[in-house]
């Protein structure tokens, strides 16, 4: 059943950013000066990036019931949607929607994510979703330890 769920929220998300990628694009001002490169070892390739991102999905992705490569898919997908979204938000959202859904049927990965692009923190988008504080503090807790035992499980 849970499967099933993160399934269905993933098509959903995917249909939604389809969606918005119908949209006209934005105009963005030109930079006034040229970005640098960030210190440290950089992938050679595009493709070097994407297969390293996709390996940092994977311990989470197991425990979500997908794969590294689709949890990339829809990272990709949820981000073209919502530019400002991180990788630990799209993570947090998407454990977070499968240790609550069951028994808060609101609480939805497209759900936080829309509330993380209208400019809420997650605790907000989860009060707002039915939660009290003390259990949306309590289950961002239990998430984080999630995503941090998932990936020591990795290396």
């Amino acid at each position: 059943m849970t499967k099933s769920l993160n399934i269905a929220a993933l098509l959903t998300l995917g249909l939604t950013v389809s969606a918005a990628a119908q949209h006209a694009p934005r105009a963005q001002a030109p930079m006034s000066h040229p970005r640098t490169a960030a210190p440290g070892r950089q992938p050679e390739t595009r493709g070097a990036e994407s297969a390293e991102q996709t390996k940092s999905f994977n311990g989470i992705a197991t425990k979500l019931g997908t794969t590294g490569t689709m949890l990339q898919q829809a990272y990709d997908a949820a981000k073209a949607a919502n530019p400002t979204l991180t990788r630990g938000q799209f993570i947090a959202a998407n454990v977070l929607a499968q240790n609550l859904g069951e028994k808060n049927p609101a609480i939805t990965t497209p759900a936080i994510l829309d509330g993380l692009k209208s400019g809420k923190s997650i605790g907000q988008t989860l009060q707002g979703l039915g939660l009290s504080e003390k259990d949306a503090t309590d289950a961002e807790h239990a998430a984080d330890k999630q995503v941090k035992d998932a990936a020591k499980t990795q290396q």
